[in-house]
């Protein structure tokens, strides 16, 4: 169903408003915590570009008359921490999921957790940045067990399909989203049946990937092997 939505978000974050500008409005930054893309300060598409306080983007019109756009305000506190103020807002036209609304905001506050915990973690580290999804619509269950039925703060072990064996702790845990952490990486997993898409996987690794096809391609057959086990329990 269409019509005007606003997103608004408020997160903390453990860096200046320079480094927090940096992760949000550099290629670099993007990769490190939502995912690789370039932002060009001379586009048409940007409205405001005032750094390290303000960024605002707004996408063009689709053919449904849906609009989106993304506002991103950064106030510095004392102690070099910093406030981030966000807000996605838009238009949808009548072809759009009613389910839109709650899976972007969740998704947003699952990512904005994440950029929180790059600054924290692995701020100014590189990012390889790798994804991957099942095949088909289901297996979050399967793969709930597969991980160990999560719980926050605890430990999670993944056997990739031909390696390696990745150990993390658990740092972000919702009906949606699992998310732990590395001593190099944050992965995330995500479960998106409410709009009729598959569980994803985004893998930000601080450091150079050997081979980022072949760690792509062991998460879509871990996901797939998922789906398939899911299916004939």
């Amino acid at each position: 169903m269409g019509g005007d939505f606003e997103l608004p978000k408020e997160i903390e974050l453990p860096a200046s408003p320079e480094e927090v500008w940096r992760a949000i409005a550099t290629g670099p930054g993007l990769t490190a915590w939502f995912m690789p893309m370039e932002i060009d300060p001379e586009s048409s598409a940007v409205t405001e570009w005032d750094p390290p306080r303000k960024l605002a983007i707004r996408v063009p019109e689709a053919e449904d008359g849906s609009t989106q756009a993304f506002q991103y305000l950064i106030e510095g506190r004392d102690g070099g921490t910093c406030v981030l103020r966000f807000v996605h807002s838009g238009f949808l036209g009548d072809d759009w999921s009613d389910e839109f609304e709650g899976m972007t905001s969740s998704g947003w506050d699952m990512y904005l957790f994440t950029l929180a915990q790059y600054l924290r973690h692995f701020r100014g580290r590189p990012a390889s940045y790798v994804e991957a999804e099942a095949p088909a619509v289901g297996g979050w269950d399967r793969l709930r067990l597969l991980l160990g039925a999560p719980r926050l703060g605890g430990q999670v072990q993944v056997d990739l399909p031909g390696g390696p064996r990745i150990l993390g702790e658990v740092d972000y845990l919702t009906e949606k989203f699992i998310g732990f952490r590395t001593p190099d990486e944050l992965i995330r997993f995500h479960e998106r049946s409410a709009i009729g898409l598959p569980i994803a996987v985004s893998d930000h690794h601080y450091g150079a990937l050997a081979d980022p096809q072949r760690r792509a391609e062991a998460w879509q057959q871990l996901l797939a092997a998922t789906v398939d086990q899911g299916e004939q329990a």
